[in-house]
């Protein structure tokens, strides 16, 4: 990867928080029981709710949400992964430098992980997902369910899709525009350049290779040398 840690610790915030910021205009703080509804409303969509998947396209690759029982790689078609949820200015992002998040759009495929949630736990651990993904509503890229190909096996894994009406959905950007963004933008939970150094990372080692991220992680060196690295005269 050209992206490493030395490119990550140039655009670091001075100081990293996993508290809540007020959600912005429009929005309000999901309660445990908005996302008790939200569980019930899903597992109203299938005919077995035995088995519980979640496909992991993101960070929650490197930073799964809840405990899990067991993880298969796999593609899900139809939809694939872009940085089109923005614009961030709270987690990864403020509002001179906003961030831009990745979501499933339409279109494509996408390889990610589908992990399985143990069967006596899944309201808890749906719950802790979705206190993390979900803490604003409406969300701009509410959960829906998916069908990812792991080998011979296809499984039904709950996701998170944009919702191209939710006024968060970003497009038309080209690679080198949306690598100006994640160059530069830092907010409470870390800078961009973190987020996309560990999405490729980890997908790399699992043997998934994205050659939009790859390109993007190039792209995104490219700057953060430009900018803290001058040239030796």
């Amino acid at each position: 990867m050209r992206l490493t840690a030395r490119h990550v610790a140039y655009v670091q915030p001075p100081e990293t928080t996993e508290d809540m910021p007020a959600p912005p205009e429009g929005y309000h703080a999901a309660t445990v029981d908005d996302h008790r509804a939200t569980i019930a409303r899903l597992m109203a969509q299938i005919d077995d709710p035995g088995e519980i998947w979640v496909f992991a396209y993101g960070s929650l690759i490197w930073k799964p949400a809840c405990d899990f029982v067991e993880m298969r790689t796999g593609v899900v078609r139809g939809w694939h992964r872009a940085f089109c949820l923005g614009w961030n200015n709270r987690w990864r992002g403020s509002d001179e430098n906003p961030g831009l998040m990745l979501a499933l759009d339409r279109g494509g495929a996408c390889k990610g992980v589908a992990y399985r949630l143990p069967a006596d736990r899944v309201e808890e651990c749906l719950i802790q997902l979705f206190e993390r993904e979900m803490a604003w509503l409406p969300s701009a890229f509410p959960p829906r369910w998916v069908t990812v190909q792991s080998g011979d096996h296809r499984i039904k894994a709950l996701t998170f899709c944009i919702d191209r009406q939710s006024g968060r959905y970003v497009s038309g950007l080209s690679e080198a525009e949306v690598a100006d963004v994640l160059a530069k933008a830092t907010g409470s939970r870390g800078s961009m350049a973190e987020y996309l150094h560990q999405t490729v990372d980890h997908l790399e080692q699992m043997g998934i290779h994205d050659p939009h991220l790859w390109r993007l992680q190039h792209l995104v060196a490219d700057r953060i040398e430009t900018a803290f690295e001058p040239k030796q005269v």
